[in-house]
């Protein structure tokens, strides 16, 4: 289904009864009403960066419900979209963290590659409909992938925004991964806590105290 190590890590779920028959039902529901992203990009967090390569995840809730917006990766949107709020909050705290111009463009796409693992809680939704399809059947998935994860050997970096993300928490036991919590890069929270987190300069310490590469966040 992903085409890289994924697809073995993942194989436990992929094959189960329980999940194929959720997965041809949303895949039929495309048929019925408009759902976001295409079926091309549902699992595109998980092509882009592939197991052995992941430094870092970013949790999401689930894509964005907007037109032309979701193409599978937590908080990004596809190019020549205007940059959503949330985004652009992030973009701030990048600006105040590491001093990094924002950039005009939400396609995080590069993050990706660099080794953040862009992952929603969700990894579809209908459109204008916020929150539509939780606890329908991807949380199974996605909880598994933390825990896939939490059992690397490599030290990991969790950044988990916001009170959804933060459900996730209880399932990173290993002691060498190190969270990041704060609230939520909207414009409803982010001065609750976000701004001023210093997410991106924390990661980075970590992984080079860990003998790791460093994301480079510019995009």
């Amino acid at each position: 289904m992903i085409g890289n190590d994924w697809d073995e890590e993942l194989s436990v779920v992929f094959n189960s009864l329980n999940f194929k028959k959720f997965y041809n039902n949303i895949i039929k529901l495309y048929d019925k009403e408009t759902i976001y992203p295409s079926k091309d990009n549902i699992f595109n967090a998980l092509k882009l960066t592939p197991y052995k390569d992941v430094k870092v995840v970013i949790v999401g809730q689930d894509p964005y419900h907007g037109v032309g917006e979701a193409h599978g990766l937590s908080f990004s949107v596809q190019k020549n979209i205007k940059i959503p709020p949330s985004l652009k909050n992030i973009y701030k705290e990048l600006y105040n963290d590491l001093n990094i111009k924002p950039p005009e463009c939400g396609d995080l796409t590069k993050w990706a590659k660099e080794g953040v693992l862009l992952l929603n809680s969700v990894l579809t939704v209908k459109k204008d409909c916020p929150n539509s399809h939780k606890n329908i059947g991807w949380e199974p998935l996605t909880d598994y992938i933390i825990k896939k994860l939490n059992v690397k050997k490599n030290p990991i970096v969790f950044i988990l925004w916001g009170n959804n993300a933060r459900i996730k928490k209880s399932l990173i036991t290993n002691s060498k991964h190190l969270v990041i919590e704060s609230a939520h890069p909207s414009p409803f929270s982010a001065n609750y806590g976000f701004f001023g987190s210093k997410p991106f300069s924390k990661t980075n310490n970590f992984l080079m105290k860990n003998n790791i590469d460093p994301i480079d966040w510019k995009l």
